[in-house]
């Protein structure tokens, strides 16, 4: 009996020992690992159509295949197409090999054989007829909110019947104003009235 109290001790000891070795250890945690650009995404064959509160469609994007890039935010599209409407109804069209749009859609970045091509618009009262106007280039950029166009490649700007070249374009369509710059060159066709 004098030796119980020890022996129960060391039992503890005993199981307490096997207790701290069974557990498994914790290890530090790894900080994840920086991903590079690499896409999280993707999409083939896609089409995506966004509406105006009023129902009308307002835009719709198309592509071959798109990427989408975590670490810019930006999607990159190949064989893209898009159609947008402004608030007269007035179609624009855009068409190029690649392109870059950011996550909201207010800036999209043309490259490769860009076609931007703004329909006619009809005479109304108080408002002259505005031309087809068509915009090609390597390199095309929008922003889409503030409804400009520009490139620091050269372009090839057809409005109506006229035709200009230029080095460096910058057109604001809410001013209506075009700044070519570079070597710059035009044909006005006189109209036929």
């Amino acid at each position: 009996m004098l030796y119980l109290p020890v022996l129960v001790m060391g039992v503890l000891a005993l199981g307490t020992y096997w207790l701290v070795r069974s557990t498994p250890v914790m290890e530090p945690a790894v900080p994840e690992r920086e991903r590079g650009h690499e896409p999280d995404y993707f999409m083939e064959g896609f089409h995506v159509k966004s509406f105006a509160s009023s129902g009308k469609l307002r835009s719709e994007v198309m592509g071959a295949v798109a990427r989408h890039y975590p670490d810019t935010r930006w999607l990159e599209i190949d064989a893209i197409r898009i159609r947008s409407f402004d608030a007269q109804g007035r179609l624009t069209t855009a068409t190029a090999r690649r392109g870059l749009a950011n996550e909201d859609g207010s800036e999209v970045q043309l490259f490769g054989n860009a076609v931007v091509v703004r329909e006619a618009l009809a005479a109304a009262a108080g408002r002259p007829e505005q031309p087809r106007a068509e915009y090609r280039g390597e390199f095309l950029h929008a922003f889409i909110d503030t409804e400009r166009l520009q490139s620091h490649k050269p372009v090839e700007l057809r409005r109506g019947d006229d035709l200009f070249t230029a080095d460096r374009m910058e057109f604001d369509n809410a001013q209506q104003t075009i700044r070519l710059n570079g070597r710059v060159r035009g044909t006005l066709t006189p109209s036929t009235r």
